[in-house]
């Protein structure tokens, strides 16, 4: 067909699946947008039936020695971010991935660089989750009288990937550490980090049938949980409620991060950390502060996270200044009508009205919001978008842990240590950082919501001769 190169489009960079026998491309593809409304990709989507048969050939491999495994993540790591990579340098993968998902291209670099360096640590994240009684190889356990062996619960692990930025592919290539094949299924908003991992990977050592690439519909999706052993999955409140009695399907859904400030501190010492925590990676992660809660008036506190925040100037997603992420226009006025409705009873410090900055050529960026409340207000401290938008609060200790339920971080900046023993204590918060530390900080050794190798394994009792 004139002006079209092997099926696709001259002007699309191609994604293709990549399954058990390489990259395939199908018969159905979807074109993909950037947030201006350009046309720049073309997406193979995979049926059902290929799913299947591709999960049931991940199954009958075998996993790769322990070397071969930690050598190939190594080496993926380098590949990842120093070689070209279907089709694209590492600038260009960046620049692209930055355009589709309307992460700040300086956002969307870091993020990807932060993928090779967790890659290439793979082996050193997994290891503080493992028991120090246990050993990842029975031949290692000598212990006399017997002892644990780690071992994987299953044999194939699939991941419903995010789109709000490359970080997120920063933790399945644990599950290939452990020895899992690993089946991922990308967001059409940002596809191509998922793409040229799953290249990276296979250049460096790994077989097709560790790591697969599989764009699909919503059938093809349902699909390949059922055909994994576990899996993974991202989104919203609807996908966590979906999946709550499924004990093979980890969530990942709303971060609805929390900063708590008691009175024995001074606020005035920590708005650059609140900001910080706010506005990092364009607000759009699921550790990024959703609540401030004080305990006292929290006005001055909120107007001085507001004059902040409002200093923060609207840019194109492709300027490397850029803080804010962007959106289609009318995706950005459904976001800003959906905050109007919701901040209903608040006092805007930052409003709705002013939240769409329209860039012109069909996008927009996301100006911060930032409304103060009356009082804890669970329902709406936990109202998460993707963009930087806060509530501040007054707070007191007979309020308790009510409205800091439901967090994957509450950073506690506070001398009581009986309140951090209560954080601590409460099922529902995931994450407890005692002092002044953003909520998006993250270390191999700190968990994001548990451990993934906590789903991922379990310990058997052994024995030997």
């Amino acid at each position: 067909m004139p002006g079209e190169r092997s099926g696709v489009a001259a002007d699309l960079v191609p994604i293709d699946a990549l399954g058990p026998d390489g990259e395939y491309r199908t018969r159905r593809r979807e074109v993909l947008f950037t947030t201006a409304g350009v046309a720049v990709a073309e997406l193979s989507i995979v049926p059902p039936l290929y799913v299947s048969r591709t999960l049931a050939a991940q199954r009958k491999a075998a996993p790769l020695p322990v070397g071969q495994r930690a050598a190939a993540l190594q080496a993926a790591a380098g590949i990842f971010t120093d070689d070209a990579v279907a089709g694209l340098d590492f600038e260009g993968y960046v620049a692209l991935a930055s355009r589709m998902s309307g992460v700040p291209i300086a956002v969307t670099r870091a993020g990807a660089r932060s993928v090779a360096d967790a890659v290439g640590g793979a082996f050193d994240a997994v290891l503080p989750a493992r028991p120090v009684g246990a050993t990842l190889d029975w031949r290692e356990n000598g212990t006399p009288g017997g002892g644990a062996v780690w071992a994987r619960r299953g044999e194939v692990f699939a991941v419903h990937a995010a789109g709000n930025g490359p970080g997120v592919h920063g933790l399945w290539p644990q599950a290939l550490a452990l020895g899992y094949r690993v089946a991922v299924r990308p967001s059409r908003r940002e596809p191509l980090t998922a793409h040229r991992l799953v290249h990276a990977l296979r250049q460096a050592g790994f077989r097709p049938e560790d790591a697969v690439y599989l764009p699909t519909d919503h059938a093809g999706a349902d699909e390949i949980i059922r055909s994994a052993d576990l899996a993974m999955v991202y989104g919203g409140q609807p996908v966590v409620d979906k999946y709550a009695d499924d004990p093979a399907v980890i969530v990942n859904g709303p971060g609805r991060a929390k900063i708590l400030i008691t009175a024995d501190q001074d606020w005035r010492e920590h708005v650059d950390l609140i900001v910080d925590s706010i506005a990092n990676l364009g607000g759009m992660a699921c550790v990024n502060t959703t609540a401030v809660l004080y305990e006292g008036d929290p006005a001055p506190l909120a107007r001085a996270i507001a004059q902040r925040l409002a200093a923060i100037r609207p840019l194109p997603t492709d300027d490397e200044r850029a803080i804010l992420p962007t959106q289609p226009v009318e995706n950005a006025r459904a976001l800003a009508d959906y905050l109007a409705a919701k901040a209903t009873g608040s006092t805007p410090l930052l409003g709705a009205e002013q939240v769409v900055a329209d860039l012109g050529d069909g996008h927009a960026a996301l100006r911060p919001a930032v409304h103060l409340l009356p009082a804890p207000d669970p329902d709406k401290l936990n109202v998460e978008l993707p963009f930087p938008c806060v509530w501040v609060s007054p707070w007191s200790p007979g309020a308790g842990m009510a409205p800091l339920r439901h967090s994957l971080v509450v950073t506690a900046i506070t001398g009581d240590e009986q309140l951090v023993d209560d954080l601590l204590a409460e099922p529902t918060i995931a994450n407890v950082y005692f002092g002044p530390h953003p909520t998006w900080h993250s270390a191999p050794a700190i968990p994001h919501d548990g451990f993934l190798a906590d789903a991922l394994m379990r310990n058997k009792g052994f024995i030997r001769d």
